[in-house]
């Protein structure tokens, strides 16, 4: 978390999630809307991307009888948010990015990106972590714009890499000045309908004279505009206000026609401390639209996706139920413009995306590594009924999340089971895509009702979240 006065609550967020059959269900039960609607103002129009197994999701369809799950459903699972790209794995991100990217351009609806993973990102705070050094950053950069596909993308690039300088003597400043004029320019270059933004704080942190000279050193002239709020609580009027401010300021440098984005996933509220991991005044803004009636601003996001909290009290980053609700409850209803597509089939894979609750022990540093992969079932002709691979996708002091493959032998099956044993002092803390009971250092885990049935030869995976123990592979026994 960041020392400087009026900070952004920071987020670790995930690579591309995929659809989850039982969210999607939930989801289609409920009464839920999206806004929708032509631009009336702006440079942009068109549907935001409703992603259908986002964490809230995911929570919702797991506890349908919680007492919290219609509020949550009705008024933060039915809305677009922003996807975060901040799992710094260069070998991994193109075909995530391709993956979420081509589901929205499927559904006729824009994506937004959020691209979380320079050198030094938080300046060491709650969601520390990104690329190993700017060399590697360009690389990785390199991969996403390969998956962007060939229709219009928001991407909100790397948030407080501008308004947070704090910690960044004048050479590295100077650096990742070039490294986010670079990503901009690779991005668009890639993909000509991508819309980039760079980060312009918020109306009470830096100046708009201040913020627009760093934008300009970091090449906003080859961006699309900035965003603003990502995180905060400031109210939607004062940051259109600073922005246009921002524009005039760019403007007069000769860098003209700037358009902002505004986070509006928690304004709806009260002011005050920045942090609102327990702070129950806040409320949801505006609903994310491409139509805000405002020439200077292209759109209101939800770049900070609702209920996932700061860092403060619970993990950056982490789902947390409470805060959903407590921002949902109360707030208006959606407008109800009825969704201009519905859910469609059950997934074959699970989700790759954090834990839908917070570790009990919270991460305090992104994973900067790669997975490590290993088979646990013996290689070979596939003759048994399935077989299971294991993988921890990421880790963190205290804990990891791990990922499980099913695979079905030379004929299909109806039903799967995969079990193993904890090593001394794990315990898990939550799964998804299956049924799991433990029973001492037994694991059973057992098919969901959807991902049960699996042709010869075919897959599907589930995850689980642990803490404590090792995270060495385990033996996997599957039946």
């Amino acid at each position: 978390m960041s020392s400087s006065p009026s900070p952004h609550s920071r987020t670790r967020r995930r690579l591309v999630p995929v659809v989850a059959g039982s969210a999607a269900a939930i989801v289609a039960a409920g009464a839920v809307w999206f806004t929708t609607g032509v631009a009336s103002a702006g440079t942009l129009s068109g549907a935001l991307y409703r992603d259908p197994d986002t964490a809230a999701a995911r929570w919702v369809a797991a506890n349908p009888n919680d007492s919290r799950a219609a509020v949550i459903r009705d008024k933060i699972v039915s809305q677009p948010s922003a996807h975060w790209v901040s799992s710094f794995n260069v070998g991994t991100v193109q075909a995530d990015v391709s993956a979420y990217v081509g589901a929205a351009e499927s559904a006729g609806q824009i994506p937004a990106l959020v691209v979380y993973g320079i050198t030094n990102r938080d300046c060491g705070g709650a969601s520390a972590g990104g690329a190993p050094d700017l060399a590697t950053y360009q690389t990785w950069i390199g991969n996403i714009a390969k998956g962007l596909g060939s229709q219009t993308v928001i991407v909100a690039l790397e948030p407080d890499s501008i308004a947070l300088q704090t910690c960044l003597s004048a050479s590295d400043l100077s650096a990742r000045n070039q490294a986010l004029h670079s990503a901009t320019r690779t991005l668009k270059a890639a993909n000509p309908n991508t819309k980039v933004y760079l980060d312009a704080g918020h109306s009470t942190w830096n100046s708009a004279g201040e913020q627009a000279n760093r934008l300009a050193a970091a090449g906003v002239a080859d961006a699309d505009g900035f965003f603003t709020n990502v995180s905060n609580f400031n109210p939607t009027s004062g940051e259109a206000a600073y922005g246009r401010s921002i524009s005039s300021a760019l403007a007069g440098q000769g860098i003209a026609n700037k358009h902002q984005i505004i986070d509006t996933s928690r304004n709806g509220g009260a002011s005050g401390d920045w942090c609102g991991d327990d702070n129950t005044d806040r409320r949801i803004g505006q609903y994310p639209t491409t139509a805000t009636n405002d020439s200077n601003v292209d759109a209101y996001l939800w770049v900070k996706p609702p209920g996932e909290a700061d860092g403060c009290k619970y993990a950056a980053g982490s789902f947390q139920p409470d805060l959903a609700y407590s921002l949902a409850n109360g707030a208006p209803n959606p407008p109800t413009t009825p969704p201009t597509t519905a859910p469609t089939t059950p997934p074959t894979t699970a989700p790759t995306t954090p834990p839908t609750t917070a570790p009990t022990t919270p991460p305090t540093t992104a994973p900067t590594t790669p997975p490590t992969t290993a088979p646990t079932s013996p290689p070979g002709d596939n003759q048994g009924a399935c077989q299971a691979s294991y993988q921890v996708t990421s880790s963190w002091q205290g804990g990891f999340q791990a990922q499980v493959t099913v695979t079905a032998g030379n004929s299909s099956i109806g039903s799967w089971t995969v079990s193993w044993t904890l090593p001394s002092g794990q315990s898990i803390t939550q799964s998804w895509s299956t049924t799991l009971t433990t029973s001492g250092a037994a694991v059973t885990a057992r098919n969901a009702t959807w991902n049960g049935s699996l042709a010869a030869h075919g897959s599907t995976q589930f995850g689980f979240i642990a803490n404590g123990g090792s995270s060495s592979v385990p033996a996997l026994t599957c039946s």
